[in-house]
């Protein structure tokens, strides 16, 4: 028997929808132009839903609705794009390309999460979407308008059962997005790796870098290797820990996620210490290593300074902060201590700080850092961001001199494990090969359920049964979910379905996972213009039948990493491809004062455009701006050869100083090789090492 497709319109929890707010604004553009829409904002009393529309004026209206789904709903959700201006602009976005726009808050009623049914997620974001649509074809005297759901990383999840389970959207674009078993393992997975890794981030770096080794296990300690090449095995791109590298150590969606493991599996964080064949029973393991257990005594304490509040048109419904709506800020407050741990390379990361006597015994606060008194035994606590803590400046008011606190990492270190403890039951997951024996058998101790699939967050799994086209983006250094979660699902549509027509797949190079342009940095882009490309592409071929470009072409390697077919007449896909070089290397050495070489060459995949930029700084500077960083641009020939559409260019420089410098250089493309359509500006880069002596 099929799947019963929900349909929101014969739902009773549906039917009395209310508007509060209906008024003409204007949006500012990132071209300067500014443009009218009508704001209509209003709900579903009976479930708690609030919904955004935004609609063009009629004569820029050409019958379509974008509908973005945040990874984590929060209670006005529905307006949190509203404060999201410029090329990122989703609200611009969809004016700018006659369509409208939705947002709800898909029946959040709280930042921390309060639905018992998660299904609660897709049914009112699809009650909400037919909804628009009765709204739509009021205000424009219209018939049925075409509708599109996007969503990254939670978001993802939230989209991809939006398609499955109704009919509703006529396409989707998820990005980003995890298979069934990627909450909480790929964030585990992540910070276990921050902490094994943590001395030698740089060497990494180095050899994978423009002119490396291309060995990253060479200079590395044993346990140091045997922990990169399990997490790489897991699909974590190495790549993606010259964050770390350079100092960025982020624990990602963890706090949020870790109390309800907690919740649903408490033994283990007892089992993980005691019993063989987890790390943490193992006393040569960097488990016990690390392990932080501290009692002290309360001297002072000093209470956070005034947060300002957060606005809910401000955001924070991105894939990389939407999470961040849960935890509280410790905003510069402190307990002091008469004595405070010391030693040499302490882990102070995921500390939690307990007050076992007085008013706020077990209360639960997080540790940010340690702060020594110079030559004394004393020192400070700082707090960090606390989950769940929506007083935290009423839990610190409780603790007072002479109470006793207890500083403990157990449960922190333990939760880094957990993914080698949850083999997914589906043999195809072949990640977790490492840890099965070759008649597939586990061959270390596993938990007595896998908990992957209730972390969706959609009460469902995905199945791959897409009820309209889905067009996939996916970002080849993605730190939080793993590249090759795009190719599973790729693969569960084409056994259900029993074909690929209906579906694409985009692999992005030198994309991470986060959706905005916050990094300053030389070594990502951003996958936002191929997104929007994608978002235009799907209603092309919805309502013209124009099909878009064929999905990337890669393989699944046994190293649990993907890998693009190197030549690009064969590689497809909708990025270009990026070479640099100096003096026709990878790695030049020249001495001080020679004159250095640099030739780029970018390659278009077949349909995908030509080049529109091309700019470049010959080292890595500091303290730039995104506007700064690059300050060569470069003039660049296009051309064509043996069908491929591509641009050269050339330029020299002068290093004066001995040192290895990076150049990098960031190039965009265009479909229609056009720099003035801002949004649709898609991104890759290269770099290159030159060693002056």
């Amino acid at each position: 028997m099929g799947t019963v497709m929900y349909d929101p319109k014969t739902d009773p929890d549906y039917r009395n929808p209310y508007i509060d707010v209906d008024e003409w604004r204007e949006r500012p553009m990132p071209d300067g132009t500014v443009v009218p829409f009508r704001y209509i904002h209003g709900g579903f009393a009976e479930k708690g839903v609030k919904f955004l529309f935004c609609f063009p004026e009629a004569g820029r209206y050409e019958g379509r609705f974008y509908q973005y789904l945040s990874p984590f709903p929060g209670p006005d959700e529905e307006v949190a794009s509203v404060g999201r201006l410029g090329e990122n602009d989703r609200i611009g976005f969809c004016l700018a390309q006659g369509a409208y726009f939705v947002e709800s808050n898909m029946g959040s009623t709280a930042a921390f999460g309060d639905k018992a049914d998660n299904t609660l997620v897709w049914k009112s974001s699809a009650a909400v979407a037919e909804y628009s649509r009765v709204k739509a074809m009021e205000i424009y005297a219209c018939g049925r308008p075409y509708g599109y759901v996007y969503g990254g990383s939670g978001g993802g999840y939230k989209t991809m059962a939006c398609i499955e389970n109704t009919r509703t959207w006529d396409g989707a674009a998820p990005y980003v997005i995890g298979s069934p078993y990627s909450l909480p393992n790929t964030i585990t997975m992540h910070v276990q790796g921050q902490r094994v890794l943590r001395g030698c981030f740089g060497k990494i770096l180095d050899a994978l870098d423009a002119g490396g080794s291309g060995d990253p296990y060479k200079e590395l300690a044993p346990d140091e290797a045997r922990m990169l090449r399990e997490l790489t095995a897991m699909g974590f791109p190495p790549l993606a820990w010259y964050l770390e590298a350079r100092g960025e150590v982020d624990p990602g969606a963890l706090p949020v996620l870790t109390p309800g493991v907690k919740m649903a599996d408490p033994s283990y964080f007892k089992e993980f210490w005691e019993v063989p064949g987890y790390l943490g029973a193992d006393p040569e393991s960097t488990a016990v290593r690390d392990r932080l257990r501290f009692t002290g005594v309360v001297k002072s304490v000093n209470l956070p300074g005034k947060t300002a509040e957060r606005k809910a048109e401000d955001g924070q419904n991105g894939v990389d902060d939407a999470w961040k709506k849960q935890l509280a800020d410790g905003n510069g407050a402190w307990i002091e201590l008469e004595e405070v741990p010391h030693g040499e390379n302490l882990y102070l990361e995921g500390v939690n700080i307990t007050p076992r006597t007085g008013a706020a015994a077990g209360k639960v606060l997080l540790l940010k850092d340690i702060v020594y008194k110079p030559g004394e035994k004393g020192g400070y606590l700082t707090i960090g961001m606390c989950y769940g803590m929506d007083d935290l400046e009423g839990v610190l008011s409780c603790i007072a001199a002479g109470d006793v606190v207890e500083l403990d990492n157990s449960d922190y270190i333990a939760i880094q494990s957990y993914y080698r403890h949850q083999c997914p039951p589906d043999p195809d997951f072949h990640a977790w090969d490492q840890f099965r024996k070759e008649d597939g058998t586990p061959a270390i101790p596993q938990r007595s359920f896998v908990m992957g699939p209730g972390f969706t967050g959609t009460g469902t799994v995905q199945d791959g049964n897409i009820q309209g086209k889905v067009i996939n983006i996916q970002a080849l250094m993605d730190e939080s979910t793993c590249p090759w979660c795009a190719d599973w699902y790729k693969k569960k549509v084409e056994k259900t379905k029993g074909s690929l027509k209906d579906h694409r797949v985009y692999y992005m190079e030198r994309c991470m996972h986060g959706d905005t342009d916050t990094r300053v940095n030389y070594m990502v882009v951003n996958y936002m213009g191929a997104l929007r490309q994608a978002l235009k592409d799907l209603a092309d071929w919805v309502e013209r039948g124009i099909e878009p470009l064929p999905s990337t072409s890669y393989e699944l390697g046994t190293d649990g990493q993907i890998h693009l077919e190197k030549e690009i007449r064969k590689r497809f896909g909708l990025q270009p491809a990026v070479n640099i070089t100096a003096n026709g290397e990878k790695c030049a050495r020249v001495k001080a004062g020679e004159l250095v070489d640099f030739q780029v060459d970018v390659q278009m995949p077949e349909g995908a455009g030509e080049v529109t930029e091309m700019i470049l700084s010959f080292e890595e500077l500091e303290d730039v701006s995104p506007e700064t960083m690059y300050p060569a641009e470069l003039e660049y020939e296009r051309y064509v050869k043996d069908g491929v559409h591509g641009a050269l260019a050339e330029i020299s420089h002068v290093y004066d100083k001995p040192g290895t410098y990076f150049a990098t250089v960031r190039v965009m493309s265009n479909r229609h090789g056009d720099r003035g359509e801002l949004y649709f500006q898609i991104r890759n880069l290269d770099r290159v090492r030159v060693v002056v002596s």
